[in-house]
């Protein structure tokens, strides 16, 4: 069969491996239902703010501040999005890698299918949602329209900015000595912002952005239409097909050259340890090599630990404000395998099965790994925020513990229950692996998001009470019922014929 015309024309290649994607959606019903819960948030999102008491009064009430917040907004979308890109090495996979080695698929195809996948993220829904939200109740009814034109074409460009940056940085990467410079670029950006923090210039540098100027289109349309708004949509589509465009090269640059962490952690000679003292030791120890090994994991536990703590940091939090911290960042490290918790093992989960050791013993270790998995990360995220929150209350800090130790709790029993109740086969070897296929990604996204959100603003509620026993007190049901929602789990997994459905579509 000849394929010519696949290698020259990347926007047919794209549209087939879209169709491909979809055709192997389990439940088609469910796909139709899941765009239009999206469609109606996205669409009330960019609506109903600006029909709220407040609305556009910059006088009396709240618009104002929200009109100085814009330009962050919109610069923090940008960043948050090439960041998150940028951890996960240059995008999502329209096709998963070792599915795609058979097929003429360009990097072209790879970078255009990238940015298809970039929205079908959480934490790029949330952000977008709150920009959309925000310029409503900025603008008011009025000029509504138009207003969120220039707001959904910024979405678009700075998701197209963010893959350049992240093909970029994956092209520098896994050049020569590539690792070294990309940790030292991060050094300096580090360095840089804590500056910024440090001697108070954030606001001037915020004032400077582009993005004032695209607020200021916007607020000027309560005035009435103008040249202005028709000038900005023409950059913005410009500054988008050129970010398309210039995203090409490094995606070419990147994907032509090997990637050195995931060679170097599969061909790297490692000196044996002394023999663990018990089963539960071995496969705990074999588990957390397996997730410091894998390159996706890595990097997005350490973005994960770092990201929303310097953010807070840089934002002087109050404590009370924190508890919203472990509940983000458990489900995000969730995100990165514990959703699918057995695809760790990939291939080798039938070898892990027929090693003598008891499947209690199998489920307690990979549920340990998870969950401490999840303290520490969010626990790096908390220190880093406390370093400005000042000194805490002790209804303050008793909130703060219990939500950090129940939304953990409550993550790894949801994760552990879509783990055995609904396997996916994937290798987690590609830096831009995920452990289920993106819409089922975003269900599970959307759910721990509810979750630990909530969890998180009840105790921030308590920790307004005085009283720390109240944390306490509510703390206890909520992890018992975690515990128990955990123990049925192991339940079904000491199953014999529920646990071989799992190993065997893991390890297919």
């Amino acid at each position: 069969m000849p394929t010519v015309t696949s290698w020259t024309d990347p926007l047919a290649d794209t549209r087939s491996l879209v169709r491909f994607r979809t055709s192997t959606v389990r439940n088609p019903r469910r796909l139709r239902v899941f765009a239009l819960v999206l469609g109606s948030i996205t669409l009330a999102a960019m609506v109903v703010p600006a029909f709220l008491p407040g609305a556009a009064e910059y006088q009396s009430g709240y618009a104002f501040q929200f009109f100085i917040a814009l330009p962050a907004i919109y610069t923090g979308f940008l960043l948050l999005a090439a960041m998150s890109s940028i951890a996960s090495g240059g995008g999502r996979e329209l096709v998963p890698h070792d599915e795609a080695v058979a097929w003429p698929v360009s990097p072209v195809v790879d970078h255009l299918g990238a940015l298809l996948m970039a929205p079908l993220n959480i934490a790029w829904l949330l952000q977008a949602w709150t920009l959309l939200g925000a310029t409503a109740y900025v603008v008011g009814p009025g000029p509504l329209f138009f207003a969120e034109c220039l707001a959904v074409l910024w979405l678009l460009v700075a998701t197209a900015v963010a893959q350049v940056l992240s093909w970029a940085m994956e092209a520098v990467r896994r050049g020569p000595h590539g690792v070294w410079v990309a940790r030292g670029l991060g050094a300096v950006l580090a360095v840089a912002g804590a500056a910024l923090v440090a001697t108070g210039h954030v606001s001037a540098v915020l004032d400077r952005l582009p993005t004032v100027k695209l607020i200021s289109v916007q607020a000027g349309l309560t005035q009435g239409l103008s040249w202005a708004w028709p000038i900005a949509v023409v950059v913005l589509l410009g500054a988008l097909a050129a970010a398309v465009l210039l995203g090409i090269p490094p995606a070419r640059l990147a994907l032509s050259r090997p990637s050195h962490d995931q060679a170097r952690l599969e061909t790297g000679a490692y000196q044996a340890r002394r023999n663990p003292g018990s089963d539960l030791v071995a496969m705990m120890r074999i588990d957390r090599s397996s997730v410091w090994r894998a390159v996706s994991l890595r990097r997005g536990v350490l973005f994960l630990a770092l990201a929303p703590g310097l953010i807070a940091l840089s934002g002087d939090l109050e404590w009370r404000m924190l508890t919203i911290l472990p509940g983000l960042v458990a489900s995000g490290a969730a995100l990165l395998f514990g959703v699918n918790a057995w695809c760790l093992d990939g291939r080798g989960a039938l070898w892990r099965d027929s090693l003598p050791a008891d499947p209690s013993t199998t489920f307690a270790a990979r549920t340990l790994v998870l969950l401490e998995l999840l303290l520490v990360s969010s626990a790096i995220t908390l220190l880093l925020a406390a370093l400005r929150a000042g000194r805490p209350e002790p209804a303050e800090l008793a909130a703060l513990l219990c939500t950090w130790v129940v939304v953990s709790l409550q993550v790894v029993s949801l994760s552990m229950r879509w783990s055995v109740r609904k396997p996916f086969a994937v290798d987690l070897r590609s830096p831009r692996a995920t452990p289920a296929p993106p819409l089922s990604m975003v269900g599970y996204s959307a759910r721990l998001a509810v979750s630990t959100t909530f969890t998180g603003l009840l105790f921030s509620g308590l920790a307004q009470v005085g009283e720390w026993r109240a944390s306490v007190l509510l703390a206890i049901p909520l992890a018992i019922f975690a515990v128990v929602r955990l123990l049925r789990v192991r339940h079904v997994w000491l199953e014999p014929v529920e646990r071989s459905r799992v190993i065997a579509t893991v390890a297919a």
